[in-house]
């Protein structure tokens, strides 16, 4: 996806990069794959607040996504690549040849026209979606399933893929995006190639006000608080945090502090991320 660079008509403008739009061949969504989207706000069922800065942004309507792939056997060709506002990757419309109609996630290099597949039998071709046990080692795969037939739930982020490493008898091994060597169970479904959209990480959005439209609400730093709402809090003006390292609001360590839960995936995890 290339970037491009707007004229500095405002400060707003000076430091912005765009996507181009240009792999985006249709503007509005298929109607009957569209959901309403609720926003929360950050709370939970509770209405407390349980993820600050959110709140506010564009209306948005959800995009039902195929993630489980469970089309097998039924060629597909994509219709069309679109746009998406719930996530950082683009989305193919697939039109099958019984007549169904789904989205999915637009790997690097799809085109309109393309025919895709699903299941044991398809070919080891960009977009198509095999268990993992049939697939070459070196592949670079994305939308990976962590229990079989539950839809993936790895790597579908824009830009991302794993690496099909090796296969022993029980499980196949991924190296993650993170760096993390995991195993996975081999009837997992995982789709072949990169996802689209690389470039998402280099877009620079230029001011605060596109932030919000994304419902993203302002920070404020801790130093600028009262001591009963932060650590970093108090102080006859500009001061230090007067402890030896930088604590959230809550008073854990902010850097270098582990968070991750020792759970019962951990016994799939070959190598940590670094």
């Amino acid at each position: 996806m290339p970037l491009r660079k707007v004229k500095p008509t405002s400060p707003g403008r000076r430091g912005v990069v765009l996507p181009s739009f240009e792999e985006i061949t249709k503007s509005k969504p298929e109607k009957s794959l569209l959901l309403s989207l609720r926003k929360k706000g950050g709370r939970n069922a509770q209405g407390k607040i349980t993820v600050r800065h959110r709140g506010g942004g564009h209306k948005r309507r959800l995009r039902i996504i195929d993630f489980k792939r469970d089309k097998a056997g039924v060629p597909g060709k994509v219709v069309s690549i679109e746009y998406d506002p719930n996530r950082s990757a683009r989305i193919a419309l697939i039109q099958y040849a019984d007549g169904d109609k789904r989205y999915n996630l637009a790997p690097q290099g799809l085109t309109v026209g393309t025919s895709i597949a699903a299941g044991p039998n398809a070919e080891i071709a960009v977009g198509n979606a095999l268990p993992l046990k049939l697939i070459p080692s070196g592949s670079s795969v994305h939308n990976v399933e962590m229990h079989p037939g539950r839809g993936g739930q790895l790597v579908r982020g824009a830009g991302t893929s794993a690496q099909v490493l090796a296969r022993e008898e029980s499980h196949v091994l991924l190296r993650m995006p993170s760096g993390e060597v995991r195993r996975i169970n081999p009837e997992c479904m995982a789709t072949i190639g990169q996802v689209g959209n690389p470039d998402h990480k280099n877009i620079k959005l230029g001011k605060a006000g596109r932030k919000r439209h994304l419902g993203r609400r302002p920070e404020v730093r801790g130093s600028a608080m009262n001591p009963n709402d932060h650590p970093h809090g108090g102080g006859e003006g500009r001061s230090g945090i007067g402890m030896p390292g930088p604590k959230t609001p809550w008073g854990k360590p902010a850097l270098g502090y582990r968070t991750r839960r020792k759970n019962k995936n951990s016994s799939m995890i070959v190598r940590r991320r670094p």
